[in-house]
């Protein structure tokens, strides 16, 4: 069986989490393959007749299903102190997470590169991207300078012992020379680290090689992305983005397997449009209609808890995820917190000093200055949570998915109607059949 990738059309926060849990007994692998605790899923989940809300950061969404291994892959980049949290926060919960294996490859958030990434975004000021904070930047910097820690690294103390002084020798006179902070010791560094090293050995595994095996054995992996299309490094609304590749073609780099064995390529649209942080967003609304969207919608940062920008949904985006990742099949989010709106905008192109976009343009000048123009649809007041198929749904309601494929260029082939896992409509087989 072939690989499934999963990923983010728009600014992350899309329910990449619930795509995941849809798909659930029948994948038997779920990969994280970019990005770090600087992003979040949350899961609902039925038990014992209650709604349980699991708000996951670091791990693969397929931690929650007992059937599914979950996979963190070579591309992630690892706070060790956040894993061990999670975990034991799921096992305290009644979660079993003794299936979790994390790639030998990985690299590992070290305490300086936290306090880089939260003394460099202060000294921005102005200028600032809106990292959350928590080294990610700074720890895929060493990656590229070479200077990494990587997991397998852990194992080794005198390997350790001497990627730790060579990074702190240059990165301790930033520190006090440029803004003014103490020194970071490496004493301090290696026994935080060291502190967590027999407890990860029986995590650690080459995961590429698993993948392989898994594959070849017909097995289903799913490669899942953390932020999405509009924050990759390449890809993206570039500085304001993550740093790693949160595209489909991510999925091969942070995993290590190849593209000839992936299948097909999942991506999520909320059916309206948020962005945390810092850069531009052409369809945000600062009036009633954000703060309706934001209330109803729940958009507040899983990771962060930052309130999110939030905005009608943006068609051009839609099809410049459809391009960038080759979408097959798109799952359509949060439809239901659009009812009881009278009319719903959607943009369709742009206009940039009068000239009109109707894909996205190619200087991030001329999208900082891009002004939506949009197609009225007409909305619903019927409750749709209860809603199981594509024909139970009112017919504006319909009408609005079956608009957003049209624009969007690939099919939609599930629909959320509301937070809880069953809460969904699936037209076609997200597994390819």
């Amino acid at each position: 069986m072939p690989a499934i990738v999963l990923v983010g059309a728009q600014w992350g926060d899309e329910g990449k989490g619930k795509a995941t849990d849809l798909m659930g007994s029948d994948v038997d692998y779920v990969v994280k393959f970019n990005g770090g605790n600087n992003a979040g899923h949350t899961i609902v989940i039925e038990k014992d007749g209650k709604r349980e809300k699991y708000a996951l950061h670091l791990l693969p969404s397929g931690i929650l299903t007992p059937t599914c291994t979950p996979v963190i892959g070579n591309g992630v980049v690892i706070d060790l102190a956040v894993l061990f949290e999670e975990l034991d926060g799921l096992a305290a919960r009644g979660v079993d997470t003794s299936r979790l294996l994390v790639s030998a490859n990985a690299h590992i958030i070290a305490p300086y590169n936290r306090v880089l990434d939260k003394v460099t975004e202060r000294f921005l000021g102005s200028r600032k991207i809106g990292t959350t904070g928590r080294g990610i930047g700074p720890t895929y910097a060493d990656k590229m300078a070479r200077n990494g820690i990587r997991v397998q690294d852990l194992f080794d103390e005198k390997i350790l012992r001497q990627k730790v002084e060579a990074a702190l020798a240059l990165k301790n006179q930033v520190l006090a020379k440029i803004y003014n902070r103490r020194a970071v010791e490496v004493d301090e560094v290696m026994d935080e680290l060291l502190g967590y090293a027999e407890r990860l050995r029986p995590m650690v595994a080459d995961t590429s090689l698993v993948l392989e095996q898994a594959l070849n054995e017909g097995k289903t992996v799913l490669l899942e992305a953390g932020q999405a299309t509009l924050l990759d490094v390449d890809h993206g609304t570039y500085p304001f983005v993550t740093s790693s590749n949160a595209t489909a073609g991510g999925a091969c780099t942070g995993s290590g397997i190849p593209p000839t064995r992936v299948s097909s390529v999942i991506a999520i649209l909320k059916a309206y449009s948020t962005r945390v942080g810092e850069g531009p967003f052409p369809t945000e609304l600062d009036d009633a209609n954000g703060e309706f969207l934001r209330k109803t919608g729940a958009e507040y940062g899983t990771t962060t808890g930052r309130p999110r920008r939030c905005g009608w949904v943006d068609t051009v985006v839609g099809r410049y995820a459809t391009r960038i990742n080759g979408v097959t099949d798109f799952v359509v989010t949060k439809l239901d917190v659009l009812t009881g709106l009278e009319t719903i905008p959607v943009c369709v192109a742009y206009d940039v000093d009068g000239v009109r976009h109707d894909e996205m343009p190619v200087n991030q000048t001329d999208f900082h200055h891009a002004k939506p123009v949009y197609e009225d649809l007409p909305g619903w007041w019927e409750d749709i949570s209860g809603c199981r198929t594509f024909e139970e749904l009112p017919a504006n309601a319909r009408a609005y998915v079956l608009r957003l494929e049209e624009l969007i260029g690939a099919r939609v082939s599930a629909i959320g109607v509301g937070p809880g896992r069953d809460e969904i409509i699936s037209r076609h087989s997200l597994l390819g059949s």
